[in-house]
């Protein structure tokens, strides 16, 4: 197949590519060039703006478009115009903030929780911009980011053929650092490391990221994904009491994760959040229809971001 990404130079795309590539499709990845990755030889690199994408990639003809990028309704719109015609089938990614949970869990939604876990099926937002004021937000163009208007976009059209992938959080090499903390004051041999209760008793689905691209794979090379939304991530998701202990023993650290009221967490730790909504995503879809399963062991995935983190310390 030919195969066009548009971004794919982060967290997960440079695995999307090198898997593709692999398995003997013609790759061509399109992004800014603000960050350059070592890809295989044969593997096309195109530069310019994500806004305006010329129009040679509509020669490409490609059979599926990997939008990596897509922050907003404008990116989506953008993407319709250029390939619209010409693309074959396009791979979104998305991500779980689009459900009511999140929402509530910024207390720009009000309810009740959620059945867990949730499914693809599950009520959205029914706020809009989740991050608009957010000082240090994970994401480019804040005051527009809202992927529930990609979404709507994509797939109330019928000229192209559109699946959905919603991320989890992801780790990983080179991620923002979403464990740094925690890894430091392990690094630090604290006997303990206190967390919020309510924090702590918090599920929220994680993936690393070269787990997170094979979905990607996956999505592109099976025709039967077109038109369907899927989650992505690991099967079940704990508690984050659980989740740092699991850490700590891949870590080697010997102390104890103890919830605390949240008077007594550093004040960077009192995010107003309302975690009775958990994040916990159903993940059962994309591996039934899919055939998804994780191809780095967990421990190994997270063992790599540990040392990671610990070289990027190191090196402060």
């Amino acid at each position: 197949m030919r195969i066009l990404i548009l971004g794919g130079t982060g967290l997960t795309g440079p695995f999307v590519v090198r898997r593709l590539h692999g398995l003997g499709h013609e790759v061509t990845v399109f992004h800014r060039g603000e960050h350059e990755t070592q890809l295989p030889d044969g593997v096309r690199h195109i530069h310019g703006d994500l806004a305006h994408p010329p129009v040679a990639l509509r020669h490409l003809a490609p059979d599926v478009v990997v939008h990596m990028w897509a922050m907003n309704e404008a990116d989506a719109r953008i993407f319709l115009d250029c390939f619209r015609g010409a693309a074959g089938r396009v791979v979104a990614i998305s991500s779980g903030d689009v459900y009511h949970a999140y929402g509530r869990l910024k207390h720009h939604d009000s309810g009740p929780p959620d059945s867990l876990p949730l499914s693809e099926d599950a009520p959205l937002r029914e706020s809009r911009y989740p991050y608009r004021g957010v000082e240090n937000a994970p994401m480019e163009r804040v005051e527009e980011y809202d992927k529930i208007l990609v979404e709507q976009t994509l797939l109330n059209q019928p000229e192209v053929p559109v699946t959905i992938l919603r991320f989890p959080a992801v780790y990983g090499p080179n991620d923002n650092h979403r464990f740094g903390p925690w890894i430091e004051q392990m690094q630090n041999h604290r006997a303990e490391l206190k967390i919020r209760d309510d924090f702590g008793r918090w599920r929220w689905t994680h993936g690393y990221s070269e787990d997170v691209a094979e979905a990607v794979v996956l999505a592109v090379t099976n025709e039967r994904a077109a038109g369907s939304i899927y989650n992505a991530g690991e099967p079940w998701a704990p508690t984050w009491t659980e989740r740092l202990e699991e850490w700590a023993r891949v870590a080697g650290w010997t102390g104890r994760v103890v919830p605390v009221p949240a008077a007594e967490v550093p004040d960077d730790q009192r995010r107003p959040l309302d975690y009775r909504h958990h994040l916990a995503m159903d993940t059962g879809r994309i591996r039934t229809e899919l055939g998804y399963a994780e191809v780095v062991p967990r421990e190994e995935g997270i063992a790599r971001t540990i040392a990671w983190e610990r070289s990027s310390a190191a090196r402060r």
